[in-house]
């Protein structure tokens, strides 16, 4: 009878994983406007999930959807207690779908995905068994994609580049299926469209990063949110991202280089103006010696940028601006 219950008492903490630090595995899908795909994810959901033998949570993101599905996922907590829902007022976009439920998620583990049924929940076991390889994030590849041309084409551009920037070799930074060992998501830090680049803000924050090839659905309902402005603005915030994460704490690095650049530049040729001067030659009227003027006006308010820069870097300069792999106390 003590073996009957404590076996109860186990299978009841594996099924609900209530308790603060008690859920191995957290799932985060943000959703919009996916209702008609939300009752068959779940069930693909519930029954990987409970074939892993581990205690899990889904946290659903409503996005602003105007489809019904916060009806839709009432209910479906109100059912099964593992399946959570935040609902946001307006519709902000994945970054702050994805950051507010790393914020909720109490895993181990924690596995990211659309709600488009695209992601296959059955992946989640391997994606899992690469963390425990060593990875702190494992980013999946969708290999054989089935999605329009009008969006494949770009994203393999936007990869492509992505890649060639930050140095990190994978194929494809955009897939929503992700896995992160718990301590990655509380540490980025997303914004605007930087969900795209959670790999780049990962390995610069000194964890591990590699990719596995993942398999991909066609959408079988509604429509993709992908539009050529998200496209555009992703490459602003990969400017962002590769500036933010090299020179925040070093601003004078790229400000003071162009401005040393420039300044050196129109020296140099106000010098060879000064030569020709002496030489006898008229040079009042010449549009070099303008050039170097305005060369080295620019390079002097580039290294002035970037010395003030930096007093307000030191100014509010923070002893958690950095992440910690390990501390021995």
């Amino acid at each position: 009878m003590q073996a009957d219950a404590h076996e109860t008492e186990t299978e009841q903490k594996q099924k609900t994983g209530s308790e603060a630090g008690e859920v191995d595995i957290s799932v985060v899908i943000p959703s919009y406007n996916e209702k008609d795909s939300i009752p068959e994810l779940t069930g693909q959901l519930t029954n990987v999930l409970d074939g892993m033998q581990l205690r899990w949570e889904v946290w659903y993101i409503d996005d602003g959807s105007g489809d019904g599905s916060a009806e839709a996922l009432r209910a479906l907590h109100a059912k099964d207690p593992r399946f959570k829902m935040i609902r946001f007022r307006r519709n902000y976009g994945k970054s702050a779908a994805l950051a507010v439920g790393f914020e909720q998620a109490q895993g181990r583990y924690v596995i990211t995905m659309d709600a488009d049924l695209q992601d296959d929940p059955s992946e989640i076991p391997a994606l899992v068994a690469k963390l425990d390889e060593g990875f702190d994030m494992v980013s999946g590849w969708k290999k054989k994609r089935y999605d329009p041309i009008s969006k494949t084409i770009p994203s393999k551009f936007f990869n492509f580049v992505t890649g060639k920037l930050s140095g990190i070799d994978i194929h494809d930074f955009n897939c929503g299926l992700k896995a992160y060992r718990g301590e990655v998501v509380k540490t980025v830090n997303l914004y605007g469209e930087m969900h795209r680049y959670i790999p780049v803000l990962a390995k610069m924050a000194g964890f591990t990063v590699t990719e596995m090839v993942v398999q991909h659905h066609p959408r079988k309902y509604g429509s993709t949110k992908f539009g050529l402005s998200r496209f555009f603005k992703g490459f602003l915030d990969l400017l962002t991202v590769m500036f933010t994460s090299r020179y925040t704490q070093r601003p004078l690095h790229v400000f003071g280089s162009l401005g040393g650049i420039m300044f050196l530049a129109g020296f140099l040729i106000n010098a060879w103006m000064t030569v020709e001067w002496l030489m006898g030659y008229p040079v009042g009227n010449r549009p070099m010696l303008l050039l170097g003027i305005l060369l080295m006006l620019l390079g002097i308010q580039l290294i002035s940028t970037g010395l003030l820069a930096e007093m307000v870097t030191k100014s509010g300069a923070s002893a958690r601006d950095y992440s910690v792999r390990e501390m021995l106390k």
